[in-house]
C-alpha cells in the first residue's frame, strides 16, 4: 500500500515534502491534490511510472502528458513558445490551464504525443502543488487522475488512497481548489483553440 503523507494546506512541512519528493527521485509514483482535482505525478525520465499511469487510466499512445511546473520559467527549456504563446501562458499562470505545445529534445521522447511531438505544460495555483515542484527543482511528469469508466477527476485524499493506494507509491492528503479538470489550450496552430473546456476561462478565446 501507498505511504499517506497529510500536508499542511498552507504551510506544507518541510520533512513530509522530503519523503514525497525522495520517492519521486527514486523514481516511484504520486498522487498529489492540484488546483483542478488530484493528479498522478513521476519524475521526468521514469518509464515504468509513466507505464503504471498508461495501466491506472488505460491511456493510449496517443495521450497528452503533463510537464507540471513550479514555475513557467521552469517550463523554458522544455517547451518551445514564440512571442505571443508565452505572453498568453505567462497571463494564465499559475491556474487551471493545460498549453499543448512543442516540445524541445529535453523530453523524454515516451512523453510525447508521438506524431506531433508535443507535449502540455501547466502551472498550478496550488501551495502544496508548487512545494512539491520546489522541493524536486525541476518539473514532474503528471496526468490528470481521471479512473477508467468515469467523467470525474478524483478530489479527496482518502478516495484516493481507498481506490488506488495498491498502485502508488505516495499518497499526498491535502484540499484540492477545485474539482473540474484544466481547459486545455493547443497553441500549435496559428492560434489557440481550446481543446477542452474546463476550471479556466475560456471567453478570451471565444
Amino acid at each position: 500500500m501507498a505511504r499517506y503523507v497529510e500536508l499542511h494546506p498552507q504551510d506544507p512541512q518541510p520533512r513530509r515534502l522530503a519523503q514525497v519528493t525522495e520517492v519521486l527521485r527514486d523514481g516511484g509514483l504520486i498522487a498529489y491534490p492540484t488546483d483542478s482535482g488530484y493528479a498522478l505525478g513521476a519524475r521526468l525520465g521514469s518509464k515504468e511510472a509513466l507505464d503504471r499511469i498508461r495501466t491506472i487510466r488505460r491511456l493510449d499512445d496517443k495521450h497528452h502528458f503533463t510537464l507540471m511546473c513550479a514555475t513557467l520559467a521552469q517550463a523554458g527549456t522544455f517547451v518551445i513558445l514564440d512571442n505571443a504563446g508565452f505572453r498568453l501562458v505567462k497571463s494564465l499562470t499559475p491556474g487551471p490551464y493545460t498549453f499543448i505545445v512543442k516540445a524541445t529534445k529535453e523530453v523524454p521522447r515516451m512523453m510525447l504525443q508521438p506524431k506531433k511531438l508535443t507535449v502540455g505544460v501547466r502551472v498550478p495555483d496550488h501551495r502544496v502543488a508548487l512545494a512539491i515542484l520546489s522541493e524536486l527543482g525541476e518539473p514532474m511528469l503528471t496526468s490528470t487522475l481521471i479512473l477508467p469508466d468515469t467523467a470525474e477527476t478524483m478530489s479527496e485524499g482518502w478516495v484516493v488512497n481507498d481506490e488506488i493506494g495498491h498502485l502508488v507509491d505516495v499518497v499526498v492528503d491535502a484540499p484540492v481548489s477545485s474539482v473540474e479538470p484544466t481547459t486545455v489550450v493547443d497553441l500549435t496552430g496559428g492560434a489557440p483553440e481550446v481543446a477542452r473546456a474546463g476550471a479556466g476561462d475560456t471567453s478570451r478565446f471565444e
